[in-house]
């Protein structure tokens, strides 16, 4: 195998989310003369699965796994024993490259006659989309000869110490035995020594590295004693100075950089502990006694105060001057609380008081879509609690309107009432498929289940940043805040987790159950079958399509994409349709006029959507949700997509339904009556298409996704300890044709209809 021009290495930890798509950016570059080193750092999420997936289907990529998490720097030089490249490319995993950079990079290097370190741009980008260039890219357009040293070019030491804005040549790095630290920070001794080493550096103006800014998950963002192993590392950079006396003019340059490196470490309240920060000052204070150069003249301004303050280790002082500044801010926060405040949006004051008492560790909470009662996955997760966990008392969150609907003998509270203000001050558990409004907080203690409400197909989250027509003024920023209280998000797929952790940046952890919602599918009876099409009132022998349209967010009202009462009168008497209107439309003229239909009945009021797919004999969807629940039951799919361009442009999609189909698909409705009526709907192809549906989309619905929830947030059990059955193991309820054959003829249910 001949020896690639460039070796990409990429150390991979926790970015299952985001590692597709960083290996995508590389991969796909115009130049191709690369190898892709995936060092798998013992990740403990898909990570290993997708490398080896990347490596299976393309040549270039080496795979790499770890026997254990050796840490960023480790895993780093792990993948420098494997290279083979003229140059080594450093690319962190939740980042990518810009289209065509990697040409522009081996151009320049040709250009430059293999410099032994080519440095070049890059731009932040941002969760909610946004990206900035780096605030310093001036540097690039400086005088100055092409090729140079850092002491001919030392503004390009300005920027910031990282290792994945350069490209190094191989041999250069072996020869000076160069290899990174153990530990945080750990491109601080090895971006220094390089660039004051390195004969010949050359730069390349252009943005080549998408340095993503995640809102939460960034390792350096997480509170923990390891930023003291900065001290560390900075004691390795003055030791390469100290081994060398050649490069003693860059002491105090580096000494400056590192005190300035300590304070902002110092003002992130999301680094050191407030505990140890007096300990981190006392530190930062001994390494600017110990590598304080003759002469020195410290900044101007507060940045020069700042320096004074830890040279002399006044940590009382330099906290004074932190708290100064921070009172500026509180008088500037307080003054917007109290415009909140004048505007009426003051937490309730019974609320408060109910903050005081103490989490009641078995009390739980459960809500569906702003308290519609006992439905979805909160309601399957109440209900098996009882079962398994009945110590936990458990609560519905329903509004006045649904209380009659739920279960007999279930506890419930309206929302907006004093006990509903009390039981969400107090409750230990909360489940909820949308989100708790913003007056409540997360207690220490308590656990947060999103439990989410289906597998999306449309955009979710800061994803609709792009599409202000389905965002409809929604404040991100809340919506955020909001999704911050989350512990655990329920997910019924890998294709789903990944949406969500992208979706919603937060810190939550996927809990890839399944969706409780569908255990039904695998539990039921055929005499549940029987039953739900009875109370239906569907007759014996029919053939039920259960239509259940989504939402279309270029519409501000009811708009009927299909002519129900037509395409029943299409079907003819051997079927029945079940319309089911989205809930935004409940109650519609539209809807209310189907009734009068002897082949249609209006069942957008019945509580369970699970019920209603279980009784169907197949599933007539366009892009709603349902149709990833549905696939469970392996019954037949039909997509109706008489509007998909407008849909995908408004709403935006994750995947090609077109060409990810779980059935045939029909554009017109006279399509749609010749794929029923042909029985197309039913044939191999349909069978062929829902079954790589199903592979893709039904992982882990296997029948027990409540009870793995319940086992693990309430009963602390492992989620090992009851594994995901194979999808070709379970069995569905058995379909309605396959009920009324092992049940003799039922009068009642033929006349039911009639009558």
């Amino acid at each position: 195998m001949s020896k690639p021009r460039i070796s990409v290495i990429v150390p991979i930890y926790q970015v299952q989310s985001f590692l597709p798509e960083c290996l995508d950016s590389i991969l796909e570059q115009s130049f191709g003369d690369i190898e892709v080193i995936a060092v798998n750092d013992c990740s403990p999420d898909r990570c290993g699965e997708i490398v080896d997936e990347y490596a299976k289907a393309d040549e270039r990529v080496r795979a790499l796994h770890l026997p254990e998490n050796v840490g960023l720097g480790r895993a780093r030089n792990a993948g420098m024993e494997m290279a083979r490249g003229d140059y080594l490319f450093f690319l962190d995993s939740d980042d990518t490259l810009t289209p065509g950079s990697l040409q522009l990079i081996a151009d320049r290097l040709a250009q430059t006659s293999d410099p032994d370190v080519l440095i070049f741009d890059y731009a932040r980008t941002f969760w909610w989309g946004g990206e900035t260039r780096n605030s310093l890219a001036s540097v690039f357009r400086t005088e100055g000869p092409e090729v140079f040293t850092a002491k001919q070019r030392p503004e390009f030491l300005t920027l910031l110490m990282v290792v994945w804005n350069k490209v190094y040549r191989r041999d250069f790095i072996e020869e000076r035995g160069f290899e990174f630290p153990p530990g945080y920070y750990e491109d601080t001794p090895w971006t220094f020594p390089v660039l004051m080493s390195a004969d010949r550096i050359a730069a390349l103006d252009h943005v080549v590295v998408h340095y993503r800014q995640r809102r939460q998950g960034n390792i350096l963002r997480t509170v923990s004693r390891k930023h003291f192993d900065i001290f560390d590392q900075y004691e390795r950079v003055f030791a390469f100075i100290d081994s060398d006396p050649s490069l003693e003019e860059w002491r105090a340059q580096l000494f400056s950089k590192m005190i300035d490196h300590f304070i902002a470490i110092l003002a992130k309240n999301n680094r050191v502990p407030d505990e140890l920060r007096a300990e981190f000052f006392a530190l930062a204070h001994r390494h600017y006694r110990r590598y304080l150069p003759a002469g020195y003249v410290r900044p101007e301004g507060h940045t020069g105060l700042r320096h004074a303050l830890i040279g002399r280790g006044a940590y009382p002082v330099y906290q004074t001057l932190k708290v100064a500044n921070k009172g500026r801010r509180k008088v500037r926060k307080t003054v917007r609380a109290t415009r909140k405040k004048a505007a009426g949006k003051r937490m309730d004051r019974h609320y408060e008081t109910a903050l005081k008492q103490p989490v009641d560790e078995n009390l739980a909470v459960y809500s569906s879509y702003w308290g519609r009662g006992y439905v979805c996955n909160p309601a399957a997760l109440h209900a098996k609690a009882k079962e398994i966990a009945p110590h936990v008392k458990g609560v519905v969150v329903a509004k006045p309107g649904e209380v009659k609907k739920l279960p007999p003998g279930t506890d419930y509270v309206i929302p907006g009432t004093p006990r509903y203000l009390e039981v969400m001050a107090r409750a230990k558990y909360f489940f909820n498929n949308v989100n708790f409004e913003d007056r409540f907080i997360k207690r220490p203690g308590t656990v947060h289940v999103q439990t989410q409400h289906g597998t999306p197909l449309k955009t979710m989250g800061i994803h609709l940043l792009p599409y202000p027509v389905a965002a409809k003024g929604t404040n991100f920023r809340k919506l955020l805040e909001r999704s911050d209280r989350w512990d655990f998000c329920i997910s019924s797929n890998r294709f789903s987790s990944e949406i969500w952790e992208r979706a919603f940046p937060c810190s939550f952890a996927p809990l890839e159950s399944g969706y409780p919602r569908n255990d039904v599918f695998y539990n039921s009876t055929a005499d549940d079958v029987r039953r739900i099409r009875e109370e239906l009132g569907i007759p014996r022998g029919k053939t039920a399509v259960l239509y259940a349209p989504t939402h279309r967010d270029y519409t501000t009202s009811y708009v009927p994409q299909l002519d129900v009462a037509r395409l029943a009168d299409a079907l003819g008497d051997g079927y029945v349709v079940l319309m089911r209107g989205h809930h935004f439309y409940e109650q519609t003229p539209e809807l209310r006029a189907l009734q009068d239909s002897a082949r249609v009945i209006d069942v957008t009021s019945h509580t369970s959507s699970e019920e209603l797919q279980l009784a169907a004999d197949v599933l007539l969807a366009d892009y709603s949700s349902i149709m990833f629940d549905y696939a469970n039951l392996d019954r037949p799919i039909v997509i109706y997509a008489n509007d998909w361009d407008a849909y995908k442009i408004s709403r935006g999609v994750y995947f090609d339904l077109m060409e990810e189909p779980p059935g045939h698909i029909a554009h017109s409705q006279n399509e749609l009556h010749d794929i029923f009526v042909s029985g197309a709907w039913r044939d191999e192809r349909s069978d062929a298409l829902r079954d790589t549906f199903r592979r893709k989309f039904c992982e882990y619905d296997d029948g027990r996704a409540s009870e793995r929830v319940i086992r693990q947030i309430m009963l602390g059990e492992p989620a090992e300890k009851l594994p995901v059955l194979p999808l070709d193991e379970r069995t569905p309820a058995p379909s309605p044709a396959a009920a009324e054959a092992a049940s003799p003829q039922s009068p009642a249910v033929e006349q039911s209809r009639a009558a």
